[in-house]
């Protein structure tokens, strides 16, 4: 039995034009061709390895040589023509390997056959395989041939490098260029080969092996054939990994598992043991970024034909890529891109591979560290198998919005300071919605009592800025029966809390989203709406951007917990914008300042102090 084995890839060679696959437009044109007697003297067949070129080219030297084509045009198979090609013994076809056969005298040899009419059917065809290797001189003595051959005589070129060969010989052939084959079609085909050879096949081992073959249609049956010698003509997906030496998709699901927990030493040990199994720490990453970008498109159903991946996994990819935030998804497939380039000039790899996974377990913390305050409720929706987010993060993640608005309401404007006796609990630096009866306003009680704050609005011992507090003055000395009026949606709070948010983000020197901020108009609709108006495409992209943070920063800000943010692009906005956006040299910064704070002017003259241009 052994003496009559044939491998798949000879065995189930296309015979017809139906059958070769994933080359639609190259055989339709052909039989079209054949049909209307429309036969070029010359073509050239390119494109990848293993797509059907050489198959195309014996199929048409077999089908214009049939004496009984059937009505699609196809070979009878039948016919002494037909069977002298499938026995190799037909004088009318002759093929010729240019990687061998490259010099002058061969393709003189080949000239001098051309001069011979067939003796049996209407053409002979030459099929030169590798054409690009043919040398210059051997190009140059074919030209004239090529360009007027005989009426019987067809050549037919293939090469997988059209672009080595000289534009004289393109532009005296007709040119077919072949295209990969894709997954679906190998997978396909090949379980069709499996059924006739009686193999068990699972689908997601096929994938497998389409994918491992790019688009090669003999690389593919070259690995079914191999692996199923190796697993007994039972292909599953765990050996088909194994035996093509791949990492499968749950060690990928376990490392982003581990990098979402912030958990160092169990990646570092998931790290490990795949370089114990012989695995290359580039193979390691370029695994990683393609998880990275399958999570990526899970999260659009749009992009969700982009996914590349077995029918069995689909599930577990849109699932993961729900407990993945895109923020992270999108700063990991930067850390590793930037960790691909350099891998090659780095002198230990093992440690540049744990420096990236390191840094991507501290991804999410950095993306937090950025993004609005989640609520209780979310913190605790996690994923099986994934530990909760470190109190310590989640703690940092919720006072740093407030703090930056303290720290930044402080610096914006000058500040006007009070030397007071007693010690008070420090004024929110946000008005908040009222819960209780405003009792912090009662004198605080100790055995020897001092000066208290009064608590009118006469008193500006509680303002922490002149122009962006004077709200929370009076909403904190109002009585309880002005409760409604603090939920009300007005320009000027939602204003005034807009100015914090620029200087906020002036002060984490962002810039560009700054500029955008400055030409922005807020429009209040009540009773819950705030529009945001841009003057321009980008300036409306920007806003959309930030809608979000801009939403929780409001709803603090104004005491509104309904309230909701739309954005527009207008046109009419551009002038106003434009009369927004005067840029202020230091000296002109330095005297709208001091017109604002005449004792700034006097600590500059006191301490003899310089603008720094």
């Amino acid at each position: 039995m052994s003496d009559n084995y044939i491998v798949s890839a000879r065995k189930y060679r296309p015979q017809t034009f139906d059958t070769v696959v994933g080359q639609e437009h190259i055989t339709t044109t052909l039989k079209n061709a054949i049909r209307h007697q429309h036969l070029a003297h010359a073509y050239l067949f390119c494109g990848p390895r293993g797509v059907g070129k050489t198959t195309c080219a014996r199929i048409l030297a077999k089908t214009i040589n049939c004496e009984n084509p059937t009505p699609d045009m196809e070979a009878c198979g039948v016919c002494a023509n037909c069977q002298n090609f499938g026995n190799n013994t037909s004088f009318n076809i002759f093929e010729l390997d240019a990687a061998s056969n490259n010099s002058v005298d061969d393709i003189r040899n080949l000239i001098d056959q051309v001069r011979f009419a067939p003796q049996q059917g209407k053409y002979k065809v030459y099929i030169i395989d590798e054409v690009h290797m043919l040398s210059a001189a051997a190009f140059n003595a074919f030209l004239k041939t090529l360009e007027e051959p005989p009426p019987y005589a067809i050549f037919i070129l293939a090469t997988t490098e059209k672009h080595k060969i000289l534009p004289t010989i393109l532009s005296r052939c007709q040119i077919f260029d072949f295209k990969r084959i894709t997954t679906n079609d190998i997978v396909t085909h090949l379980a069709g080969i499996a059924a006739k050879e009686g193999m068990q096949a699972q689908e997601a081992a096929l994938h497998v092996i389409a994918q491992k073959s790019e688009g090669c249609m003999r690389d593919a049956l070259s690995m079914l054939d191999r692996i199923s010698s190796f697993t007994d003509g039972v292909l599953t997906y765990s050996n088909t990994m194994e035996h093509l030496n791949l990492l499968d998709a749950d060690f990928y699901f376990k490392l982003v598992d581990c990098m979402l927990c912030q958990d160092v030493s169990g990646t570092l040990l998931l790290l490990d043991q795949v370089l114990e199994k012989g695995f290359e720490g580039d193979v390691i990453m370029n695994g990683l970024a393609e998880h990275m970008r399958n999570l990526l498109l899970c999260k659009d159903q749009r992009m969700a034909k982009l996914l590349d991946v077995p029918n069995d996994h689909k599930p577990m990819y849109f699932e993961k890529a729900n407990q993945a935030p895109p923020s992270f998804v999108l700063s990991a497939l930067n850390v590793i891109n930037d960790s691909e380039l350099n891998y090659k000039n780095a002198t230990n790899r093992r440690l540049h591979v744990e420096l990236c996974l390191i840094k991507l377990c501290y991804v999410l913390q950095a993306v937090q560290a950025t993004a609005p305050p989640m609520a209780d409720s979310d913190l605790k929706k996690k994923p099986e198998g994934i530990a909760a987010i470190p109190a310590p993060v989640k703690e940092a993640a919720q006072i740093l919005p407030q703090a930056a608005s303290a720290a930044i309401s402080m610096t914006a404007e000058p500040v006007t300071t009070y030397q007071v006796n007693t010690p008070v609990k420090p004024a929110e630096p946000l008005p908040q919605p009222p819960i209780q009866e405003p009792k912090p306003v009662t004198p605080v009680q100790e055995p020897n009592p001092k000066p208290t704050i009064p608590t009118g609005n006469a008193n500006p011992a509680r303002r922490l800025n002149k122009s962006m507090m004077s709200d929370l003055d009076a909403t904190i000395t109002s009585n309880a029966g002005r409760v409604e009026d603090k939920k009300e949606l007005k320009q000027e709070s939602v204003q005034a809390a807009f100015e914090i948010y620029k200087a906020k983000v002036q002060a984490e020197n962002k810039t560009m989203l700054y500029v955008q901020l400055c030409v922005m108009q807020l429009e209040v609709l009540p009773p819950d709406e705030v529009r945001i108006v841009s003057p321009t495409d980008i300036t409306n992209t920007y806003a959309n951007q930030e809608r979000n943070l801009l939403i929780d920063f409001f709803r603090q800000h104004t005491g509104v917990p309904a309230l909701r943010i739309t954005t527009e692009h207008r046109e009419d906005a551009v002038i106003a914008a434009q009369q927004q956006t005067t840029v202020l040299s230091r000296q002109e910064m330095y005297d709208a300042m001091a017109a604002k704070n005449p004792y700034l002017a006097r600590l500059k003259e006191g301490l003899n102090l310089q603008i720094d241009y």
